[in-house]
């Protein structure tokens, strides 16, 4: 079953833009692609919770043609298995862990609203993406948004999800800091998931030098079937 579509779903603090590459290569490859941008709710960032962002992207992958694929890098990655059902294949780029292996996440705290956007700096942006060039860092720097830390907190506190039933591929980065490979490897095998593992650093896959390798093989991989 070769895959018509697919869903991206980019991580916390970013937008639709982080799938930038990977849009060109799956759209080569004869994939139509919808990467859109989580929105708050209309109270704001502070009162946007795990469930609103699900809700948008169920509505997301719902209203694109079958078969269908979802894919999710980080936070992107467990809105992606809480909506598996909706999906066709999954493709889970260095996922947020579901219970019970979000426990043995780095651990974090998060204020109400986290302000990526308002504190970013172009050093800074620098050293979370050290497997970028220089054009990279600057259009993320100037692209970070700020978060919700309600969203956060749930998914670090842990989300109970079930296994997919749908084909599933976990790419897993070897340097990653944010999702320890040994964490998402553990959670792939328990799940009887493929897994690839490859180098680099949590948005590597993405936004790294090597994000149109990995996203030519993520894209071959859909159209096997």
């Amino acid at each position: 079953m070769s895959i018509a579509s697919a869903v991206l779903v980019h991580g916390a603090g970013g937008g639709g833009w982080e799938w930038n590459v990977w849009r060109g290569v799956f759209r080569a490859h004869g994939i139509d692609v919808f990467a859109p941008d989580l929105e708050p709710v209309q109270e704001g960032l502070a009162a946007t919770t795990f469930g609103h962002y699900a809700g948008q992207v169920r509505s997301a992958v719902t209203a694109m043609p079958r078969p269908r694929a979802l894919i999710g890098a980080s936070l992107g990655g467990l809105l992606a298995l809480a909506c598996a059902d909706e999906a066709d294949a999954l493709v889970l780029v260095n996922p947020l862990p579901p219970a019970p292996w979000s426990v043995d996440l780095p651990a974090r705290s998060w204020d109400d609203v986290v302000p990526w956007r308002r504190n970013a700096r172009l050093p800074s942006t620098r050293r979370s993406l050290p497997d970028s060039d220089d054009a990279t860092a600057l259009f993320a720097f100037r692209h970070w948004r700020d978060e919700s830390g309600r969203v956060l907190r749930g998914a670090h506190a842990g989300v109970a999800l079930s296994s997919p039933t749908c084909r599933t591929l976990c790419i897993v980065s070897a340097d990653d800091e944010d999702v320890p490979a040994d964490v998402a490897t553990r959670m792939a095998e328990a799940w009887g998931l493929e897994s690839w593992r490859v180098p680099g650093s949590h948005v590597g896959p993405l936004l790294g030098r090597d994000a149109s390798d990995i996203a030519t093989r993520a894209a071959g991989w859909l159209s096997r079937g």
